[in-house]
């Protein structure tokens, strides 16, 4: 297994870590910012979050640099995102910080276009991610990282950024499916 493919599951093993520190109740105490208290716990599951998704630039990057794209690479890569991003929402559902609903959508539209995706190797095609569907991730984890760190640091200047960042990380997950499919139509008749 080379170094790219390395960092890839290296951010799978860190999913269930994340939500240990997440959904357990681990008395680690609290930090108060801004007068809201913030379990230390929480603050560690963020942290990590926030560096199993910095590792997948990087192996994108070391795949890219070195000439370390493999076809594991290819499968593991964008189904460690998609788990990271489900566990996260669904974490933030079970702590009734995300409208349930909102999370379904996301989810559902990465199982959606992961369909297609096997409809085209099916059919002899590779899918590239899109450059809608990268910024739709890096909206994704910046959303999460925020609501996670519940708000801060714009809780300083009283912008409700978290919030604010979710409905754009749904709104974009919407149109990078609906561009996906849009593009792609000829595979889905094809395969009718």
């Amino acid at each position: 297994m080379n170094l790219a493919n390395k960092i890839t599951v290296t951010r799978l093993f860190f999913i269930p870590i994340f939500l240990i520190f997440q959904l357990a109740p681990i008395p680690l105490g609290e930090v108060q910012i801004k007068g809201i208290d913030i379990p230390i716990a929480h603050f560690i599951a963020a942290i990590l979050f926030i560096i199993a998704s910095i590792t997948d630039g990087l192996d994108g990057y070391y795949a890219r640099r070195y000439n370390l794209i493999t076809d594991l690479g290819k499968f593991l890569d964008p189904l460690a995102d998609k788990l990271l991003v489900a566990a996260a929402l669904i974490a933030l559902v079970e702590q009734q910080i995300v409208p349930g609903w909102i999370a379904v959508i996301i989810i559902s539209r990465e199982f959606a276009v992961t369909a297609l995706r096997l409809i085209a190797v099916q059919e002899g095609i590779v899918i590239a991610a899109s450059n809608i569907a990268k910024w739709k991730t890096r909206i994704q984890i910046i959303s999460i990282s925020a609501l996670l760190l519940h708000n801060y640091p714009f809780i300083y200047i009283g912008i409700p950024f978290d919030i604010l960042s979710l409905w754009i990380a749904m709104f974009i997950t919407l149109f990078s499916g609906w561009d996906y499919f849009v593009k792609n139509k000829r595979i889905i008749l094809k395969s009718i």
